[in-house]
């Protein structure tokens, strides 16, 4: 938050999905090893390199064991206890483990890699001289952490006879849909069920456990299927029919095209990009699954011949539809039957193949300051421990501030002691991270020091009951204020006002002995935390927040965003030099400017996120870490909220929409930024197969890509690119394109750039946005960003190609990335959010210079906008503050711009980015998963999918929409529906194989 706190670090045994697959689940199980307390530091003195540079401790004289690297066994659960000699004496049994080659008792972790079987305990340098790589959470050929301290008395878990190891499996969400609310049931036949978790759902996926992601199947089949499973579960007896009950209002949702203000309801036929709600059954109705539309009650008389004819021609109509959607989403499968046409195809009518469940994926965010994390990437990190993903949190500071671990109250009779508070500090990230994944803030660590790529030694602690979950404290020295001249920082070492800056070792951490780092160490010492952990998504604070246009002063902490830089150098690094290493994504945070602008959180998610934050300032003061610096931070208890950041949460950077797009031959392209590069994803045609990724030339790429397909139907990509030159000033951020060859080629030109409107990096921290581009009536392309100073800026394709000057175009306090789309007649919109409205700009012709600012009537809107043409003028969507319900309004170019229909379309409970494409309209939800709405004022449904960024959508042909997500394991997923008021998307696809070394 303000000043930078140390935080822990996982007991080094990180988890990947490198294991052998999951015979139910088709996945990689990688399980964690069991750690075990060793009697005593010294009992890890004894180290030697391996054959393979892979480090393990060697035992010492008191029984101390170390991690065993992993073997191509696959049968990690069938071991041989130890014998009385491999007894570490400060622990009970060890059940089901087997000693590795040196004798050295330790958890089997299955990997393809025979050479971690072979590899000796590394040797009293405390360094790997070859790949100083650390051996965290999951084990890796480069492994080097070591194994070095006990857990202390605080947090030792007394109940525990042994850890158990953690088994990554697919996300359970992917298997259990989160069932809606009876208020948000769909009535409609064939829509896929969300089953609400039960003790049967949790066991290995069956076909009922997979209902929900049947292809939609006429009613009758899916009728008959449902009781033959109901008759199973009753001892053959079929269940009973359901009554069908009087249709009434669907609470929680407006009728599309519905103003927010009072007045008589638009006609059915003016529908402003939505649909009017249609009503639903009574909840009574609506529990187990939903009956199928139309289908009479088994009470009732046989349908007469012309409803027949008609429920036939419905029938066939669905039937039709969701052939049509598989195989536009599974184009390779289809083309392989076509080649093989006597294979049998039983995936037509049964559920995803296992192997499609999502990788969970590992997360790893790195943070200045120990609470950063809780005030601006949570609730997404809560979102990622409560699905069982992997997460480790890796701290840059100690955050000692001035040492006062006390209130405005008392803040002026308590001595300082920086060791302490960062101590402190400790413990409350400590109790926060066990509260949000076990419930119990007092829930034990295993506190580990392990070497650094960097020549330091960092503390790593892993939560043990839930030892996915890892933090490591590299515990540099903070800044110390937000904004003012601080040699002695991540900002001083970054600029060469100091050599190297020191460590500040909290007082009740394992790690004794002090260090120093160069700015090239920092870097280092990241990377090896990367080489370890291998994760596929890395979440970071913003590096280029910009600055106060009035003081000039920094919108955040400059420990924040120098930290946030070290990351990009580090990322940078790691995706050059390491290439054995899976892909990943890289996600972005606002930090303390979140308090400037329109909450984004709903009321719930905002008290879940003060919750954790209350836990971490230790408000009721017991002691139940046993510390006497205290359990948690006392600075932040008088206002846990700090400035309203407990209300929201921002991305800085990726929010774009337009990143997925179709060509005329109805093929599908998808844009996204993975190791610093443009992964391309293509599929050929409507039934073609899909290709990818691809990673066009040129690093350096920062998260967030939009498209656009120019007049001779060539698509073009665009972003923004950092650079970091000799010099600490040389820092540049940069907008940059990129033009297919020829329609439909795969191959791309080099990027070229646009330079930047910012002069320089000391003005505004080379703070611009992302670009938004679109084409006019005229074939005109032109791009606009928001600068530092908060105004708009663009730069129009001159007719000879060659690009005009980045003009201005005025605005104040705008935020966030500006949004821009063509109307009928071929006139740009723009537009772009305040703090407190929506503004707008628009050609009064094609061709034509942009006109001035103009107010659009807007209330205040949360972050991102986004713009689509449609019904003659530009439809905006975006989120009512405080709520997270999704709104939507027709902007059209009347003399000016004039707001037609300001309508609430609900929604649940999400923030950020929304996709919008035909009748799918598409979000995050609370929770962290996609929701979406498909039409007509049908509920909102909410799919498994947790992703990085944004969704993006976009129409394939005339009557097929097409939605697309990256995943948290860095990999693409697509899904499609047609454009029809009755449809629903399809089962969600992967694209490729598994996410692992390029």
């Amino acid at each position: 938050m303000s000043d930078g706190h140390p935080g822990p670090g996982p007991a080094w045994q990180p988890l990947e999905p490198h294991g052998p697959a999951d015979p139910v689940r088709g996945q990689a199980t990688p399980p964690a090893p069991a750690w075990r307390p060793g009697p005593s530091e010294a009992a890890w003195d004894q180290r030697s390199a391996g054959p393979t540079g892979a480090w393990a401790p060697q035992p010492s004289e008191a029984g101390a064991w170390a991690p065993q690297g992993p073997s191509a066994d696959p049968a990690w659960t069938q071991e041989t206890p130890p014998g009385p000699t491999q007894q570490n004496p400060e622990v009970g049994a060890w059940d089901q483990r087997s000693t590795g080659p040196t004798g050295v008792w330790a958890p089997h972790v299955p990997s393809s890699n025979p050479a971690w079987e072979q590899a000796p305990p590394p040797g009293p340098t405390w360094q790997d001289p070859g790949s100083e790589a650390w051996a965290p959470q999951a084990p890796s050929a480069n492994a080097a952490w070591q194994q070095a301290t006990t857990p202390s008395p605080a947090h030792q878990n007394p109940g525990a006879e042994a850890w158990a190891p953690h088994v990554p499996t697919a996300n359970p969400a992917w298997e259990q849909a989160t069932p809606p609310s009876p208020a948000h049931q769909n009535p409609r036949a064939g829509a896929p069920t969300p089953q609400a978790p039960s003790a049967a759902a949790r066991q290995p996926a069956t076909a009922e456990a997979l209902e929900p992601h049947l292809p939609h199947v006429p009613s009758g089949r899916r009728r008959a299927a449902r009781r033959g499973r109901e008759a199973e579960h009753t001892g053959g007896r079929p269940g009973r029919a359901k009554t069908p009950v009087a249709p009434e209002a669907k609470p929680g949702r407006r009728r599309a095209g519905t103003p927010v203000t009072a007045g008589p309801p638009a006609p059915p036929e003016a529908k402003p990009g939505r649909h009017p709600a249609e009503p639903s059954t009574a909840p009574e109705a609506k529990r187990g699954r939903r009956r199928a539309a139309g289908a009479a009650p088994e009470s009732s008389p046989a349908p007469q011949p012309k409803r027949w004819a008609r429920l036939v021609k419905v029938v066939a109509f669905c039937a039709a539809t969701a052939a049509g959607s598989m195989l536009v989403l599974r184009g390779n499968e289809a083309l392989d039957r076509l080649e093989s046409p006597t294979a049998p195809d039983s995936r037509a009518t049964a559920p995803a193949a296992p192997a499609d469940a999502p990788d969970p994926g590992r997360v790893l965010q790195v943070i200045a300051h120990p609470d950063d994390d809780l005030y601006f990437m949570n609730p997404d990190l809560r979102y990622s421990i409560s699905a069982g993903h992997p997460v480790t949190s890796v701290y840059l500071t100690s955050g000692e501030a001035d040492g006062i671990n006390a209130g405005a109250a008392k803040e002026a009779t308590t001595p300082p002691n920086k060791p302490a508070y960062a101590e402190a500090r400790q413990n409350g990230i400590r109790a926060a991270y066990a509260k949000m994944a076990t419930g119990d803030r007092s829930s034990a660590w295993k506190r580990t020091v392990v070497p650094t790529k960097g020549g330091g030694h960092a503390e790593v602690d892993v939560l043990v009951a839930k030892p996915q979950v890892n933090l490591v404290w590299l515990q540099l020295r903070e800044a110390g204020n937000v904004y003012d001249d601080a040699p002695d920082s991540l900002h001083g070492l970054w600029d060469g006002k100091v050599p190297r800056l020191e460590s500040m070792l909290a007082s009740g951490t394992p790690v004794k002995q002090r260090f120093k780092y160069t700015k090239d160490q920092v870097v280092q010492t990241l990377v090896g935390v990367l080489e370890q952990y291998r994760p596929t998504t890395v979440r970071s604070q913003d590096p280029t927040p910009g600055r106060h246009p009035d003081t000039k002063r920094y919108t955040d902490h400059q420990d924040h965003f120098y930290g946030a830089r070290f990351v990009q150098l580090a990322t940078a690094a790691y995706a050059k030099d390491v290439t054995d290493r899976p892909h990943f994504a890289v996600q972005n945070y606002v930090g303390y400017f979140n308090g400037s602008l329109p909450s984004a959180l709903d009321p719930d998610e905002a008290k879940e996120k003060l919750d954790i934050l209350d836990t971490y300032a230790w408000l009721d003061k017991q002691n139940h870490c046993g510390s006497d610096a205290g359990c948690g931070d006392l600075k932040v208890a008088d206002h846990p909220a700090g400035n309203r950041w407990s209300d929201s949460i921002n991305y800085a950077r990726g929010t774009s929409t337009s990143w997925l797009t179709s060509d005329k031959e109805h093929g599908l392209w998808a844009f996204k930024v993975l190791d610093g590069q443009v992964a391309v994803w293509h599929r050929t045609g409507l039934i073609g197969r899909w290709s990818g990724p691809v990673l066009l030339p040129g690093t350096g790429m920062d998260p967030g890509i939009s498209t656009v397909t120019l007049k001779d139907g060539r698509i073009a990509a665009f972003g923004t690119r950092t650079s970091f030159g000799a010099k600490p000033a040389d820092y540049r951020r940069e907008v940059v394109y990129a033009v297919q060859q020829r329609p439909g080629a795969e191959e791309f030109g080099e990027w070229q750039s646009l330079g930047t409107p910012e002069t320089a990096d000391e003005n505004w921290t080379s703070d611009i946005s992302a670009p938004a581009v679109s084409v006019d009536g005229s074939g005109q392309p032109a791009v606009y960003v928001r600068d530092g100073a908060c105004t708009l800026r663009g730069r129009v394709q001159q007719p000879g190609g060659g690009w005009g000057p980045w003009e201005k175009y005025g605005g104040a306090d705008l935020h966030g990335t500006p949004a821009t789309a063509t109307d009928g007649a071929g006139q740009r919109m723009v537009f772009a959010s305040t703090s407190k409205t929506v503004v707008g700009w628009v050609q009064p012709k094609p061709g034509a210079a942009l006109g001035p600012a103009t107010a659009t009537g807007l209330p205040d809107t949360t972050l991102p906008l986004t713009a689509e043409g449609r019904e003659g003028g530009v439809r905006l969507w975006f989120r009512k503050p405080g709520s997270g319900n999704v709104r939507t309004a027709l902007m059209t170019a009347d003399g000016g711009l004039k707001l037609n229909n300001l309508t609430d379309l609900g929604g649940l409970q999400g923030f950020g980015s929304l996709a919008a494409s035909g009748h799918v309209l598409a979000g995050r939800t609370a929770g962290g998963q996609l929701g979406s709405d498909v039409g007509w004022g049908r509920p909102w449904e909410r799919s498994p999918l947790m992703f990085v960024g944004a969704p993006s959508s976009t129409m394939t042909g005339r009557n097929l929409v097409s939605l697309a997500v990256m995943g948290l394991d860095a990999r693409l997923y697509v899904t499609s529906s047609a454009d029809a008021p009755d449809a629903h998307l399809a089962p969600w696809q992967p694209v490729g194989p598994r996410n692992s070394a390029p």
